[in-house]
């Protein structure tokens, strides 16, 4: 696997973002957005931008194609290999760990994904003993969340979904029900919808940014 793409903030670091990209998409897609969150000058935060492996997606003909876990299949709901499902959990905990070594503390690391990376994401919060400082779950969904909630008292964990009302790559009733479960299980979870399809929006990108600062308490 490639090593992920970092962005230092200018000042010493106190907080961590780590955002996982989507489908065929690479660690770059989001380097973009860190300028237009105009975050203060003295944020200190740490973005990484971890990289999907290349393998076989099943439900496009098996084209490799950065992914972080196979789709086998769409009907009657998502097929999905939750061995790579969980390599890629495994891959953004380890980051976490790593940054929690390097001095920065559970609860300023914030995970973020976008599509199949949210769904990892999501899966990767809520396996871990950890108190984080929140996930950013973006136009995704959570194929692993009933059975990772069940029987499972729930860390209070703040997470920021993000659903295009139009999009027709993950319907945003998926969405809605990834949301749906997480706040049943006592989490606390904040609901944005907007104007657009597969994508990422002036408005949500002020969103996210006002999300952070009060998170991370810039």
């Amino acid at each position: 696997m490639s090593q992920p793409h970092v962005i230092e903030p200018s000042t010493t670091t106190r907080h961590c973002v780590i955002w996982l990209h989507g489908l065929g998409a690479d660690r770059f897609d989001f380097v973009p957005v860190v300028d237009a969150l105009d975050l203060p000058d003295d944020h200190g935060i740490r973005f990484i931008f971890p990289q999907a492996p290349t393998r076989p997606v099943t439900i496009n003909g098996g084209f490799p194609m950065p992914s972080w876990y196979d789709i086998l299949g769409m009907a009657p709901a998502r097929a999905i290999s939750h061995e790579q499902m969980q390599e890629s959990a495994d891959t953004v905990l380890s980051l976490v760990n790593q940054q929690i070594a390097a001095g920065v503390p559970a609860e300023h690391i914030v995970l973020a994904g976008f599509s199949q990376g949210g769904a990892v994401v999501l899966h990767a919060a809520m396996q871990s003993d950890l108190t984080l400082g929140g996930v950013m779950a973006l136009s995704t969904y959570g194929p692993t969340l009933d059975t990772l909630v069940e029987g499972k008292t729930a860390r209070p964990l703040a997470v920021f979904c993000a659903h295009g009302l139009n999009d027709e790559m993950v319907k945003t009733t998926l969405g809605r029900q990834a949301h749906d479960v997480l706040e049943a299980a006592g989490h606390q979870v904040e609901w944005h919808d907007y104007p657009m399809g597969h994508e990422v929006c002036p408005a949500q990108i002020a969103d996210i940014r006002q999300w952070l600062i009060t998170r991370l308490e810039l």
